[in-house]
This record gives C-alpha cells, structure tokens and sequence, in this order.
C-alpha cells in the first residue's frame, strides 16, 4: 500500500493539540494508524508540543482550585475496561474499536444505486459517516460549505482532483467542486467527516439532503 494523499501540517498539529472535533480525531487517528509518513510528522510535532510545556511558566494554582479539580476525578463515573479491538476486515484499529468492529457491524443505510452509508455518532461540531459505493458509480456532484476529510479504507476512487486508493486522505474545502467516481473492480468504502453540510448542484440530492443528513 503506497499512500500519496496525507494530512497537512496544520491538522497534524490541531491533532496533536487536541483541538479538533471528535469527528475529525476520528479520521485523523485512523489515517495515522496505516500512515508511516504521517506517524512520523505526528511524533514531532508531540515533541514539539513538550518543548513548550517545559518553557511554559507555571501558575499558582489555589487549594480550592486543586480540591475542586480532584473531586470531581473522585466523582467521574467509573469506566468499563475492555481490550481495544484490533483491525477488522478493511477497518483500521481506530476505527474498528469506535464501531465495535468491522463493515459487518456496521448499520448501513440504503442511499439508492446501491450506495450506503452510516451515520456515526460523535460530538455536534462535526460528523463523521461510512460510505459504501459500488464499483463504477458516482457521488452525486457537490461543493463544501467547510471542510470534508475523506479517509479510503478499502478500493479506491477519482475524482477531478486525484485519485485516492487505501489510506489516501482528501481535503475538500470551499474551494473544491467534485465528482467523485468508484473505481471497477472493487467496493469502495470510505470514511469521512464533515464540519458543514454538503452543498449539492443537483436538485434530487438537494431535496434529499435534510434527510440523509449530509
């Protein structure tokens, strides 16, 4: 597997920092997890991030401030330990252990043209669906009204811009208009995440936007 399309330093970073919304952790975690290149980047922008913790000047913190702040680890409800799952079919660790295992587990929805998705559930700043799309048959042409990560778990698909195989990332941002295309031969199942709803040129999909949630 030979991944061509990666993050760029300025989501690394946000990943690193933890500043970006569940959704996008998702993708990102997931696309690190197959990405030697990106794991690399990501190791040195943490170390990068210690650096400047250490030169960073403490603050006096009061006894009420640190009582308060440990009653209420005291209080956190208690977790369920259990071992995180390992790669599932073409789902990545991440992945898999966020949906409790692999595209046999997952809750598809039927789109029409044998398309599918799943909505999956995450913080409300962002969302992050699957999608299944057989080979040969088209996403609907569509813009961005902010930004789309779309992580390729298994076939591949091209649209105007490039095309994308196994752990190749898209960045789709208001400046991208695309069509994309599965490739023949294979399935294509990919995960994305979207921070604003999809702006559709067509009107069919524009009518069915508000239900299919996109």
């Amino acid at each position: 597997m030979t991944i061509k399309h990666h993050l760029s330093d300025q989501l690394l970073m946000a990943y690193s920092a933890g500043d970006l919304p569940e959704a996008f952790n998702l993708v990102a975690a997931t696309h690190i997890s197959l990405c030697d290149e990106c794991r690399a980047r990501l190791a040195a922008f943490d170390a990068l991030g210690g650096a400047v913790l250490e030169d960073t000047d403490a603050v006096d913190v009061s006894e009420a401030s640190l009582a308060a702040c440990l009653d209420r680890i005291e209080n956190l409800p208690q977790a369920t330990h259990r071992q995180p799952l390992r790669r599932a079919g073409c789902f990545p660790a991440p992945l898999a252990d966020y949906v409790g295992g692999g595209p046999d587990a997952v809750k598809w929805r039927n789109l029409g043209m044998g398309v599918k998705q799943a909505i999956l559930r995450t913080g409300r700043d962002a969302s992050a669906r699957l999608l299944y799309i057989p080979a040969g048959q088209a996403v609907p042409d569509h813009g961005h009204r902010g930004l789309e990560l779309t992580l390729v778990l298994q076939g591949a698909f091209r649209d105007e811009t490039a095309r994308f195989g196994r752990g190749d990332l898209e960045i789709a941002d208001e400046a991208v208009e695309h069509t994309p295309v599965a490739e023949e031969g294979e399935v294509c199942i990919c995960l994305a995440a979207t921070d604003a709803p999809l702006r559709f040129n067509a009107i069919i999909p524009r009518l069915a936007q508000p239900f299919l949630r996109i």
